[in-house]
């Protein structure tokens, strides 16, 4: 395949009825850049060509059909079924994405904001507001547990304090 004098399209040497004309709208949306390419020209050798056009870097931009994007970089123009005097479109790919959103308290109807770190409930996993965060509060189905595992840990503590006195000393 050899380049032509023109950076916009390439040429083969096998017929003209072999190429097809694509139009792609620069990021601006105002400018068009017409492009004769075979069908069978991929995605990657397509967006090096138009980064070379635009003075952009080909791994920044994103092509787009029909609200479809082009990722496939091996995938050709007749893969993605884009007919002839077919107009695409580049974009720049977005930046970040949405904040994180606020953990709300878990508990029936409460609306507010979970508390960090100290609203965590680790019996039933939940996260809740200060005033949810007891496991009274939010009636936890753990809670049985939590009284029978915290009562036989003070038992024990209490048995291993306990002092013995010696009688008949």
């Amino acid at each position: 395949m050899r380049r032509s004098s023109s950076i916009s399209s390439l040429s083969s040497s096998t017929s003209d009825e072999e190429t097809m004309q694509i139009f792609v709208k620069d990021l601006s949306g105002h400018n068009t850049i017409p492009l004769t390419l075979p069908p069978n020209t991929s995605i990657s050798t397509l967006r090096t060509l138009l980064a070379l056009r635009t003075n952009t870097s080909s791994s920044n931009l994103r092509l787009v059909h029909a609200g479809k994007h082009l990722s496939s970089p091996l995938t050709t123009l007749a893969g993605y079924a884009i007919p002839p005097n077919g107009t695409l479109h580049m974009a720049l790919p977005l930046r970040g994405g949405m904040p994180p959103r606020k953990i709300k308290c878990s508990f029936k109807d409460c609306k507010t904001a979970a508390q960090r770190i100290i609203g965590e409930c680790q019996f039933c996993e939940g996260n809740y507001c200060g005033s949810h965060r007891l496991l009274e509060d939010h009636k936890c189905e753990g809670l049985e547990d939590c009284k029978k595992e915290s009562h036989e840990r003070n038992a024990e503590r209490l048995n291993s304090e306990r002092t013995v006195a010696i009688k008949g000393v």
